[in-house]
């Protein structure tokens, strides 16, 4: 037997669905496009893929209806902006698939409590409310507690096979599959059970201070920054005390180590030869970073701008990726509603 070709191989990767959750979480820095953004863009190449905007999932921690909206056009903004092509993927608003929480609540009657009692967000919250002394459940609401079905439902809907996630995301995953299971040990072969697809060389750098890139420290470098904001938060990146004049570490400086995500292998090498030989000043480095940077968003910076400046087309790409997500999410919680007696 012959081995399948190259084109063989991807037609039936092809027939996969992936899927990819995006939540409305404010204004998007280097650390998001290396670590989620890029690697979940690159599924197009092998699957059928679905992203949507998770605004129900935000309503967890965002109770400002205005800021809501704003970082859902942002999140949608920012997507398009850097590659995203509505005519190759299906992309929409979460909230513009009702059949997302009907079959929240048959698979959450499929959710075992001991489950959800394991939850990362939920077990994180509940023992360090019992570490301070408060009650468990203090400031816990349903909401955060039952999040990993509403997440199911998304993603069972479409009957995907993968969706990428990060290990701290891997949980979720694996919950998915055993309600998706507990749902076809009762009613038979009906719904998708997910796998987790862990994207384990995804590229993580430093943040200004020298720790993750991550908005709780409050060290990130904004991709869609104008130049002259970008370069300020640049020059804000942490370095040691070495002079000009002395040799130095790459490996272990917090410029090279963004600088290397976004050069070319011959500018790497180009900066690497700098860093070792010595006779260049942090200043220096910093500016041929933002050069960098600036010119590598400048594209997508404008691109970002015309979508935020005009919110009427970002509605109107959502709609159509709704009105054809929407059928095939009707066809699924027909199967559903039809195994348990309903329709």
């Amino acid at each position: 037997m012959t081995a399948p070709t190259q084109e063989e191989t991807q037609v039936k990767e092809k027939s996969q669905i992936s899927l990819t959750g995006i939540k409305p979480t404010g204004t998007p820095h280097l650390g998001n496009y290396l670590g989620a953004i890029k690697p979940a863009l690159g599924l197009v190449e092998n699957y059928k893929a679905f992203y949507f905007i998770a605004d129900y999932h935000g309503l967890t921690t965002i109770r400002d209806k205005q800021e809501m909206k704003q970082h859902t056009y942002e999140v949608a903004a920012t997507w398009l902006a850097l590659g995203l092509d509505p005519n190759e993927v299906v992309f929409y608003r979460q909230s513009d698939i009702p059949e997302v929480f009907e079959l929240t609540w048959v698979l959450s009657c499929f959710a075992g409590k001991g489950w959800l009692n394991r939850a990362h967000a939920y077990k994180s919250m509940a023992d360090a409310n019992s570490e301070s002394g408060r009650d468990t459940d203090d400031g816990v609401n349903m909401g955060l507690y039952n999040y990993p079905v509403l997440m199911a439902a998304d993603i069972i809907l479409f009957n995907t096979n993968v969706v990428p996630v990060g290990q701290d995301q891997r949980q979720h995953l694996e919950m998915a599959r055993d309600i998706a299971n507990a749902f076809n040990y009762v009613y038979g072969d009906t719904l998708v059970p997910p796998d987790a697809l862990i994207l384990e060389d995804v590229a993580t750098i430093p943040g200004l201070d020298g720790r993750k890139m991550s908005k709780s420290y409050g060290n990130t470098v904004e991709l869609f920054a104008a130049p002259k904001q970008l370069r300020k938060q640049v020059m804000q990146i942490v370095t040691n005390s070495q002079t000009p004049e002395e040799p130095k570490n790459p490996d272990e400086n917090n410029i090279f180590n963004i600088y290397k995500h976004f050069a070319t292998p011959e500018q790497i090498a180009e900066n690497r030869k700098k860093y070792t030989q010595g006779g260049v000043g942090y200043g220096d480095l910093k500016q041929e970073l933002f050069e960098l940077l600036d010119v590598t968003f400048s594209a997508p910076r404008e691109r970002y701008n015309e979508l935020m400046a005009n919110k009427k087309e970002i509605d109107a790409i959502l709609e159509r990726g709704a009105a054809t997500a929407r059928p095939i999410a009707r066809k699924t919680l027909g199967k559903v509603r039809r195994k348990i007696g309903i329709d």
